[in-house]
């Protein structure tokens, strides 16, 4: 039979149907086999290999559960339906992020997505809204997209995530005290898991070592990719040279930065703060 090679960017679908095919054969299946398995036909998956038709999110998931993705294929299902309400570029790089062992971000105005509550992003986005920025309909495709990216720290095995985040960040009461309180306390509840370092950069710290929100990611084969964003538009950083550089003074940072216990600290300081 003859094998049509993927192109993952020839198509909106054609990143997702590589990872089926690559997860599929991994797993030594058949395209039938795997239907089986998830009860569909096997055209569906044929079709969805291929990139030539969306199928559904209960196929996505189901394929995750029979191929043990660990919701890699959700996540891109999110991605590839919501690719309207993204930054351009974010999308390659939250598949990216979805397989990273490693995590390791820079933030200077907002508490990351990662770490977000429900009730936070709603009203960070809803200012997005007011301001003309994004659509309504953009912003539900947003938070859907945010809230399934958030399962990565829900997996058997999570990834590393570090966390530097500037004292700006836990003071901004974004969507007023109520909100904040609660985000605060899931900042706290998180940052004691054994995968999660949390350090709050202080307005003290001399220097600051990034002018933007960054993250780091530490890919499985030890690959080290970096992302920046600007209004609308996602930069996915590939030298070598230049992640090295920002990797340093990310280490510096988080050397310079007050560990978990002074952050932790920090943090309920904050939250105390809005109860008064």
């Amino acid at each position: 039979m003859n094998r049509k090679e993927l192109d993952p960017t020839s198509g909106r679908w054609a990143p997702f149907g590589v990872q089926l095919r690559r997860s599929r054969e991994a797993a030594g299946l058949t395209q039938s086999q795997l239907a089986k398995l998830i009860g569909f036909h096997y055209s569906t998956v044929s079709f969805a290999e291929l990139g030539s038709k969306q199928v559904s999110l209960r196929f996505a998931r189901s394929a995750d559960q029979a191929l043990a993705t660990h919701g890699t294929l959700a996540l891109m299902w999110q991605q590839a339906s919501n690719s309207a309400g993204l930054a351009e570029g974010f999308t390659e790089f939250a598949g990216l992020e979805a397989k990273a062992k490693e995590l390791r971000l820079f933030e200077i105005t907002l508490i990351p997505g990662l770490l977000q509550t429900r009730a936070y992003a709603e009203a960070e986005l809803s200012e997005a809204v007011l301001r003309g920025e994004i659509t309504p309909d953009q912003a539900d495709e947003r938070l859907n997209f945010r809230l399934a990216r958030q399962q990565l720290l829900h997996r058997p095995q999570p990834p590393l995530l570090y966390a530097a985040l500037a004292e700006s960040v836990i003071r901004w009461s974004l969507g007023g005290p109520s909100v904040m309180r609660d985000q605060l306390q899931h900042l706290e509840d998180l940052a004691t898991r054994p995968n999660v370092l949390v350090q709050v950069v202080p307005f003290s710290l001399a220097t600051r070592p990034f002018q933007t929100a960054v993250t780091l990611l530490t890919m499985p084969d030890e690959s080290q990719l970096g992302y920046c964003e600007i209004p609308n538009r996602g930069f996915l950083e590939r030298d070598r040279s230049t992640v090295a550089i920002w990797r340093r003074r990310y280490d510096r940072l988080q050397v310079e930065a007050p560990m978990r216990a002074v952050s932790l600290d920090m943090i309920r300081a904050a939250r105390k703060d809005l109860s008064t």
